[in-house]
């Protein structure tokens, strides 16, 4: 299904203007032919030969019954003519279908005119998702019906046909997923996007705002399952068969942007332009949560320490070969591992040192 764009002017007003006329000057000929005053108008002549009356009429009674008729038949059926008009404002789009064929989509703000049969088709009009543009305003009675993964009402019957053409924001609820290494995890995203063919995003799906969202959970999962949460060994995220540092939380540009290629290759066919993907919400899942923190908490507290090692061992090694150099002190190979020993208690101890005074010899 290819999108038709009509080339429709905007005669709106004129026609608006031009039915009311007709209609003021029906119900006034209508009037008048109910008092009396509209039909024809008699003269009455006396013929001088033989004495006959003729009569002459401003209209044939026969056409005053039919103007008559017709403006009242104009007063009964002319508003269909009003059906025609429709207004649109900027970036919105109307899908008409005439006894139902695609007869076009009309773009562009403006005060239009089109056939009067023509009917506005959009399956999506009362579908509510949980995004920009879809609030409703509490005019009419609202039914709403959860649908999976998608907060989706369904709203009253007078819901607008218009197809927005605007960018929203559709925001799904989180998903707890498995990362490649089986760790559930919640995340959850924000999508942008908009219509740019109504036609297929009419007709090609049954509801392009339900369709969007579900490609959007599926999207959502085949990715996160590729990732490990943190940086991992031996895992291969990009499929090139090398295992690399890829990680759901320090790769979050890269996961968006693979979310929103897998999202716009699904969609395409709905006439849907995925704009932008973002992360919006990244942790373990509340059952393993505690114990991943524990977990990094226990890494933060080896690497410290192995820092700490790392540097002490410098600073010991740095203080035998100073005390070497200036002569200071001979230590044979007793004292130099008791002093070793004390200056990496010292280094490496949690607390400050409690000294101890020895007055007397180490023998």
């Amino acid at each position: 299904m290819e999108e038709k764009i009509l080339t429709t002017k905007k005669n709106g007003m004129a026609v608006l203007l031009l039915v009311l006329a007709a209609y003021v000057a029906a119900a006034v000929l209508v009037i008048m032919a109910a008092n009396g005053t509209f039909g024809f108008t008699e003269i009455v002549e006396h013929s001088e030969a033989d004495g006959s009356i003729y009569y002459e009429y401003l209209f044939h009674p026969r056409a005053t019954y039919w103007i008559v008729g017709v403006c009242a038949a104009w007063l009964c059926l002319g508003w269909i003519f009003l059906c025609g008009l429709k207004v649109l404002k900027p970036q919105e789009a109307l899908v008409l279908t005439l006894f139902g064929q695609y007869t076009g989509t009309l773009k562009g703000e403006g005060f239009y005119f089109v056939n009067p049969f023509s009917t506005a088709v959009n399956p999506a009009a009362k579908t509510k998702l949980n995004q920009s543009g879809d609030v409703d305003d509490g005019k009419s009675g609202v039914l709403t019906a959860a649908l999976t993964g998608a907060g989706v009402q369904q709203a009253g019957e007078t819901a607008s046909k218009k197809v927005s053409l605007k960018i929203m924001t559709l925001n799904n609820s989180r998903q707890k997923i498995n990362d490649c290494l089986g760790n559930p995890v919640e995340i959850g995203i924000a999508v942008m996007w908009r219509v740019t063919d109504t036609a297929k995003a009419v007709f090609n799906v049954d509801n392009y705002k339900e369709y969007l969202s579900l490609q959007c959970d599926s999207a959502l999962r085949n990715i996160v399952r590729i990732y490990p949460y943190d940086v991992a060994q031996n895992v291969d995220t990009t499929g090139d068969g090398i295992a690399d540092e890829g990680s759901l939380r320090g790769s979050s540009e890269v996961v968006a942007q693979r979310i929103r290629d897998e999202i716009q290759s699904k969609v395409a066919e709905a006439g849907l332009e995925i704009i932008e993907a973002r992360i919006t919400y990244l942790a373990y899942a509340p059952e393993i949560a505690a114990v991943m923190l524990q977990r990094q908490q226990a890494s933060a507290i080896i690497d410290a320490r192995k820092m700490i090692v790392d540097g002490a061992v410098g600073m010991v090694e740095m203080a035998l070969d100073r005390l070497k150099e200036n002569n200071v002190v001979e230590l044979d190979e007793e004292r130099k591992a008791a002093m070793v020993s004390n200056l990496l208690v010292v280094l490496c101890g949690n607390q400050n040192a409690q000294p101890v005074v020895n007055s007397g010899s180490l023998y």
